[in-house]
């Protein structure tokens, strides 16, 4: 469990129930990456451009969080930033077997095709969003617990 303290009291979250959470925003995050892909048309520019791998940061991001939920929010951090960019660089890798993964549909959604420096600030700005949003709903979590007691 994670232990967080106010004052002197421990404040305890169950390992559990924050999977569900990761869990749910894992699904969130890839429903809206997925929507903004097949409707793009129907998107600002800039939004249809960029919302796709800032999402998958984030989804990488909460994926982390998954699965080392008893870890600090540092690991997922790190984790996710070389998860991301290590995608990212092996485009640099153009093999016709890589090639061939990478040609179909979740072959390119999980490897992408080919090496962009601007996917690099994606990639930020989507963990960046991610880590705002954890914070955001921890601290929210954690309010709403102690007005409970």
């Amino acid at each position: 469990m994670i232990l967080l303290t106010n004052g002197h009291k421990p404040i305890n979250l169950q390992y559990g129930k924050m999977r569900i959470i990761y869990l749910i925003a894992i699904a969130i995050t890839i429903s809206l990456g997925l929507a903004s892909r097949n409707w793009s048309t129907l998107l600002p520019s800039f939004v249809a451009q960029n919302a796709g791998d800032i999402l998958w940061a984030m989804m990488v991001y909460f994926g982390f969080r998954l699965l080392l939920v008893r870890k600090s929010a540092l690991t997922a951090i790190l984790l996710s930033f070389l998860f991301s960019f290590g995608i990212e660089f092996s485009q640099l890798y153009q093999e016709d077997w890589i090639n061939q993964i990478r040609g179909t549909t979740l072959g390119a959604l999980i490897l992408g095709k080919g090496f962009l420096v601007e996917d690099l600030v994606r990639y930020t700005a989507g963990i960046i969003i991610a880590i705002v949003l954890d914070t955001t709903a921890i601290k929210f979590t954690l309010r709403s617990y102690m007005e409970n007691r």
